[in-house]
């Protein structure tokens, strides 16, 4: 029996359950696929998630009889419509099986949604907004995806272009090995002259409610000239910041200051995927102490800079980038005392030229791309 595409709204416990556990089936048999915490993703889709302060969101499945062939969502940004207009929407979380039927279903569901919410330029992949999981995976599908990245199946991007979805932009993944990182004599030049007056110094901990300020302005401020930016909030700053405390240890994280004042700064985060990975998505009965004990005790061998950002006045001089490789060259000990070999820098937009001709320069090599689509509906 030939079973028709069915699309159901995710509306009790039990749909949200199947929307995040849906990837779990697709992707098995897949070695590079770990499991996100299902705890996490449930508060990622509730009330808890400080992104709902200014986003609302509709999911949906896809079915083929009672079996969950599909997924997607729809959200609108009340924040990003402020800066880019009032008929924005965007799409994210989608994932299927390799079959235009299920992705024209889901699509079309997602964009009548969209359309009754005033949205005619959508834009997307995003889960559920620029500043958490952004992108779809393009390229480097062999290997597993850092903390807070997305994987995904080759087939996604070509079904997506086959709905009239075009791209707008790439985000891109450096790698980088903690003993291929190397500095030029002219690059180590340049950085002896601008350590005359950066000051480089990690985060301080007696006061974290202020340091935290001091990066999310820094953020806001160096990334709102960006493709799609949207400002952190402070409820979402203090969240993710609650997240640093427990997750990054005080000297991945630093601040460069010129004159005393804040100029840039850089996180290190441990990625968290290898402690969750093999974990299944379950923390009971005893999965939460083997994240901690990977964490705490074995420790991971790699990590992910998510932030980043240098103050606005100092992007476009000859101190900007160098403040950036000083602030690079400061996780390298910190690094190194935990047996981190190697470091993802993610997300730099393809048209950031400067800071990808700096990271290439000094060893890293561009290994994920990650894509975002557009659509005028």
């Amino acid at each position: 029996m030939v079973f028709m595409i069915s699309i159901e709204k995710v509306a009790s416990k039990q749909d949200l359950k199947a929307f995040i556990n849906f990837p779990s089936t697709l992707f098995v048999g897949d070695e590079n696929w770990i499991d996100p915490l299902f705890v996490e993703r449930v508060e990622h889709l509730s009330k808890k998630n400080p992104a709902s302060d200014h986003v609302v969101w509709q999911a949906w499945l896809a079915k083929r009889g009672a079996e969950v062939v599909g997924r997607i969502t729809a959200q609108i940004d009340s924040l990003h419509r402020e800066l880019y207009g009032p008929n924005t929407g965007h799409f994210g979380m989608i994932d299927a099986i390799d079959d235009e039927e299920v992705f024209a279903a889901l699509f079309k569901t997602a964009e009548e949604w969209l359309i009754s919410q005033g949205a005619h330029q959508i834009t997307g992949p995003f889960s559920l907004n620029i500043n958490q999981e952004s992108g779809l995976l393009v390229d480097g599908f062999d290997t597993p995806p850092s903390a807070l990245m997305a994987h995904g199946k080759p087939w996604y991007g070509k079904h997506i272009e086959n709905l009239g979805y075009s791209k707008a932009i790439d985000l891109i993944a450096y790698w980088m090995k903690r003993t291929d990182l190397h500095f030029e004599p002219g690059l180590t030049k340049l950085m002896d002259n601008v350590r005359k007056r950066v000051t480089i110094r990690p985060l301080n901990r007696k006061i974290f409610d202020q340091e935290m300020q001091i990066l999310r302005n820094l953020f806001n401020l160096g990334w709102q000239d960006n493709w799609g930016f949207v400002p952190f909030t402070e409820h979402e700053f203090a969240t993710m910041g609650q997240q640093l405390k427990y997750l990054v240890p005080d000297d991945m994280i630093y601040i460069a200051e010129i004159d005393g004042e804040p100029a840039a700064f850089i996180v290190g985060l441990p990625n968290i995927n290898e402690a969750i990975d093999g974990l299944e998505g379950k923390l009971l009965p005893f999965g939460w102490a083997k994240v901690l004990w990977r964490l705490k005790v074995r420790g991971v061998r790699t990590a992910r800079v998510p932030l980043m950002g240098v103050k606005k006045e100092y992007q476009f001089s000859r101190i900007g980038p160098i403040i950036a490789l000083l602030l690079i060259e400061a996780l390298r000990e910190p690094f190194r005392r935990r047996n981190i070999d190697a470091l993802e820098m993610s997300w730099i937009l393809e048209t950031n030229t400067g800071m990808r001709t700096i990271l290439e320069r000094i060893g890293a090599e561009p290994y994920k791309n990650y894509r975002l689509f557009e659509k005028k509906i």
